[in-house]
Order: C-alpha cells, then sequence, then structure tokens
C-alpha cells in the first residue's frame, strides 16, 4: 500500500531521534535522480521541524557506461563525489548526510566519516522505510552479537545442502547496522538489522552451496537450482552449477576484475520483521533488497570489497548471498542453527553437535 506523508514524515522523525539530530544541527540530503521524491520532501521537513539547519546537495549519475543495471549496488566505482572538492567540503562540514543516492564502499565517503559526520542511508521504497522503523530494541540485538564476533577467532557455517565453509577472524572489525547513526562519525542504512565481519585474507575455506530459494543480489533474483562456490585461500575459485551458476559467472567474468572474487563480508541477519519473501513482491527497480539481506537467521556473505572495513581490496563488483537453512558457529558455539537464530536467554548455552 502506499505510504502517506505523515506516516514517512513521523519514521524521519524516529530515525532522526535515535540518530540523536539536535536543533541548529547542519543536515545535508545527498540526491541524484533516482531519489525517491516522497523520501526526499519528508526528510526534508522532518528535518526542519526538529530545528536542523537544512540543505540539499543534488549530484548528477555517473557510471551508466558500465553498470549492468539501475540498482545502485550494481557497480561499485567511481561516484559523484569522484574529484568533487566542494560536494566533499559541504558534506565534511554537516552533522548528519542523509544518503539519498548510495555513496556506500566509495573512499569519500570514509573521508567524510572520518571527519566526525554522520551518514545514513535510506534509498529503499517509501513502504519499506515504514515498515522497518528502527528501534533501540534492533541496536541491543546487533551489537550484542557484534561482541560475539570480535572476541571469536573462526566462524564455521555449514548446511544440510552440502555447504562448509570456515572462515579465520580478527583482522578485521564486527560491523553493526542497526538503521541509524547515533555516534559522530557512524554510517548505517536504514533499514538493516544485521550484523557483519570481513574474514582475515586468505583465510576461508571451504564450500558454499546455494540451495532453490536462496537469494542473489544485485540480481534480486531466487536461486531455482543448486549452485556451487568452491573458497580456497580466500577466493571463489569455481562456480558450479545450472543456468543461475552460468548467469553468475558471466555476470562476474564481465568485470575482468580477480578481487571480484575475493570473499568479502560474512554474518547473519536479525532483524525479524524483515520476511525473506518480500523480495518476490516487488518489481527489481523498485528495491535493493534489504529485507533480504537483514532476514532473521539467514547466513549473508559476500564476494568483492573489504575496503569497507578498512582493507585494501576495492573491486566495482559486489555480490550478496542471503542463504537460508545455515548453522553458523563462532569457535564452535552456535550462534544460528539451521537458519533459526540460537536466543542463548531461552535455550541456555549451546555448543554445535
Amino acid at each position: 500500500m502506499p505510504v502517506s506523508d505523515l506516516e514517512l514524515v513521523n519514521a524521519w522523525k524516529q530515525v532522526l531521534t535515535l540518530s540523536n539530530l539536535k536543533s541548529g544541527d547542519n543536515v545535508t540530503v545527498l540526491t541524484s535522480s533516482a531519489t525517491h521524491p516522497q523520501t526526499l520532501a519528508t526528510a526534508l521537513i522532518a528535518a526542519g521541524m526538529m530545528g536542523a539547519v537544512v540543505n540539499r546537495l543534488d549530484l548528477p549519475p555517473v557510471n551508466a557506461e558500465k553498470a549492468h543495471s539501475r540498482d545502485s549496488l550494481a557497480y561499485l566505482g567511481t561516484t559523484p563525489l569522484t574529484g568533487n572538492r566542494s560536494a566533499i567540503a559541504a558534506l565534511k562540514a554537516s552533522d548528519l548526510v542523509l544518503d539519498l543516492m548510495t555513496l556506500l564502499f566509495s573512499p569519500e565517503q570514509h573521508e567524510i566519516l572520518a571527519n566526525g559526520t554522520k551518514i545514513l542511508l535510506a534509498v529503499e521504497p517509501p513502504e519499506v522505510l515504514v515498515r522497518l522503523v528502527p528501534t533501540a530494541e534492533d541496536r541491543a540485538r546487533v551489537t550484542k552479537a557484534a561482541a560475539l564476533i570480535e572476541s571469536a577467532k573462526e566462524m564455521r557455517v555449514t548446511s544440510a545442502a552440502g555447504t562448509d565453509l570456515r572462515c579465520t577472524l580478527g583482522q578485521f572489525p564486527a560491523i553493526s547496522e542497526y538503521g541509524y547513526v547515533d555516534v559522530p562519525g557512524r554510517w548505517d542504512h536504514w533499514p538493516s538489522g544485521f550484523v557483519l565481519t570481513w574474514p582475515d585474507e586468505g583465510g576461508s575455506e571451504g564450500t558454499i552451496v546455494l540451495d532453490r530459494g536462496d537469494i542473489l543480489l544485485p540480481q534480486k533474483s531466487y536461486v531455482t537450482e543448486p549452485v556451487r562456490l568452491t573458497i580456497k585461500n580466500g577466493y571463489c575459485v569455481a562456480i558450479d552449477g545450472g543456468v543461475d551458476a552460468a548467469l553468475l559467472r558471466d555476470y562476474m567474468e564481465s568485470f575482468r576484475d580477480p578481487e571480484a572474487y575475493a570473499m568479502s563480508h560474512i554474518g547473519w541477519g536479525l532483524q525479524p520483521r524483515s520476511r525473506w519473501s518480500t523480495l518476490g513482491l516487488y518489481d527489481r527497480e523498485q528495491t535493493i533488497g534489504m529485507d533480504a539481506r537483514a532476514y532473521e537467521g539467514n547466513f549473508l556473505c559476500s564476494l568483492g570489497p573489504n575496503n569497507e572495513a578498512g582493507g585494501s581490496r576495492t573491486t566495482a563488483c559486489h555480490i550478496d548471498i542471503p542463504i537460508r537453512n545455515c548453522t553458523v558457529t563462532l569457535d564452535g558455539k552456535a550462534v544460528v542453527r539451521s537458519g533459526k537464530v540460537v536466543k542463548e536467554e531461552a535455550e541456555g548455552d549451546h555448543h554445535a553437535q
């Protein structure tokens, strides 16, 4: 159903309140040609109602000659900020940037965050934003899971479909995505609700098997037949299967970049209000698939860059893969069992069998 302006203004006010927006703060709304007009209009109203000094910075799109689709995550090359010193200066002078354009995986974003500016990405359709307004409970759930990752040395992932992956941990931090930016220099994405880290460089070994119903992003498609990814020394060295595997191989080969095949982030979904099935209700150009990334109990793994975590690996290709029915263990202790998040307060101290 369509969302009223009032509903979306109230949603923005809740997110901005959680993000500790204060009267007099400088807020810049970053937009481009694909920005949803209702999201933009209500963001300006909500920030203004809360006493912020509000600006809008509109930048032209880039990468059209290289990208394979209109999805903002289908090509992670240059951004409209690349070489744009005046725009970068404006964003660094802001207390909060509302990114309605998508700066993800860009060095410019790192520069702005390092200055203490907060950045909140919000590019999903208004009805998704309203349904998945973040809460303080989301933050508590995700940060608790992040602490488990921070103290672990190995993540192992298995499934009845054949997944058996081992990743050594410790080189990169755990990242909590809970949907708002409550401290200076923080980036987050509304909506979200998941935890992730990056395996040590070269520290991933094993097999990932995508079963029917698992999801490929940015393809935004449900797998229709099994796909087997072979991981050696931190890289995917083989993609085997039928048509789904052939489509994935062809897409990744088009980037002509060996770093596209590196293991990127790994983690699991913790958002009970997100649904595995939601992606099937949208046209592919309407959404970037945050329900798929965040739904509770999925194992979210990816191929591509690690510069978001402070690593040196950059590539324009990034594949996100939310997988159902996996068991995820940290140093032998299950945090997800057969696609269900282990809730210690209800189940006690559990160890993988």
